[in-house]
């Protein structure tokens, strides 16, 4: 068994260079012995626990869609929006969402206080994340970021 106490651990915060998003989280399964995106097809855990915390004001991340990972937020505190393809609906603290691979998703705090939260995301060996706004990619474990122009499948094959 591993254990650990998450009030015990530090919050890492995350901003975005203008502050438009911002975010703080306790990552409590690599506190635990787990890697970041690594599963157990790697040697780590099979799901990655981390407690997040949206300040007033804030967005957590770019609005997104995993191919393979499985996401799913336990919301403990606070009050906001989560926005999704169909629109923004309200949340609140008990709110439980669970978003399959394909369904793009963030988080909005638009209430006065922290919007705290509880995510559990299963590790697929490969991901990709695509951020409908911007067109960009991002592939993980390695966590890099691109920008795609469509090819030909055979150019400069041959």
């Amino acid at each position: 068994m591993t254990r650990t106490h998450t009030e015990d651990l530090p919050w890492t915060a995350q901003n975005s260079p203008k502050g438009k998003y911002g975010i703080q989280r306790r990552s409590i399964s690599q506190a635990a012995d787990g890697q970041k995106d690594i599963g157990t097809w790697g040697g780590g855990h099979p799901f990655d626990l981390e407690i997040h915390r949206i300040p007033a004001g804030k967005i957590n991340f770019p609005l997104h869609e995993h191919s393979a990972q499985w996401e799913a937020y336990y919301i403990l505190s606070g009050s906001g929006k989560v926005r999704t393809p169909k629109g923004k609906e309200a949340i609140q603290a008990g709110d439980y969402l669970v978003f399959p691979p394909g369904e793009a998703h963030q988080l909005i705090n638009t209430g006065s206080e922290d919007l705290t939260y509880i995510v559990i995301a299963d590790h697929p060996q490969a991901d990709v994340i695509h951020y409908p706004d911007s067109g960009k990619w991002m592939v993980k474990p390695q966590r890099k970021v691109f920008e795609m122009t469509e090819a030909d499948y055979f150019k400069d094959e041959e």
